[in-house]
């Protein structure tokens, strides 16, 4: 059974995407992928993306704020987090050498089980584009934000093109 949006019944989903740059300081430091509110390609019938926080903290400019990088999970259960990420090429023999990513629970602290992270990969650069696509399963549950977070090796801060970041919640058995 399915929903007018072809969403199965019991599923919910919240999908971002972003395609205004971010310019990623590189270091052992993830940073927090941002993504706007609002924008024509998120869904967030669930409201898990919201500029005002299940906690009550209002994210009021998205592109400053690691805030509008959390998804803030509906409902418990079992999650599928899904991820696509697109670097600017690699500069010669002087660009980054590895591109880091993962997802991460409570990035900010906010909770009892602060920065629980999972699916990190490095990944070293390809002669092309730099087009990353991830998925990983996690239990989720309200009040515990996920985030998508990125840095990479090179001397100079690099821009993240275009990053989707979607969380797929089935009911909990």
């Amino acid at each position: 059974m399915s929903t007018d949006d072809g969403v199965a019944a019991g599923v919910q989903v919240c999908s971002l995407k972003v395609d205004t740059p971010q310019l990623i300081s590189p270091g052992a430091t993830y940073k927090i992928v941002r993504f706007a509110f609002g924008t024509a390609e998120p869904t967030d019938r669930f409201e898990m993306h919201q500029a005002v926080q299940p906690d009550g903290y209002v994210v009021s400019d998205w592109s400053t704020d690691d805030r509008s990088g959390l998804i803030w999970p509906s409902k418990a259960g079992w999650g599928h987090l899904h991820a696509m990420i697109q670097w600017e090429p690699a500069s010669g023999s002087a660009g980054y050498t590895e591109l880091r990513d993962q997802y991460v629970r409570d990035p900010l602290g906010l909770t009892q089980t602060p920065n629980d992270t999972t699916a990190t990969e490095h990944r070293t650069p390809t002669p092309g584009g730099q087009y990353y696509v991830k998925n990983h399963g996690v239990f989720v549950v309200p009040g515990t934000p996920l985030a998508l977070r990125v840095t990479h090796n090179d001397a100079a801060p690099r821009l993240l093109t275009l990053a989707e970041f979607k969380l797929v919640i089935h009911d909990a058995a």
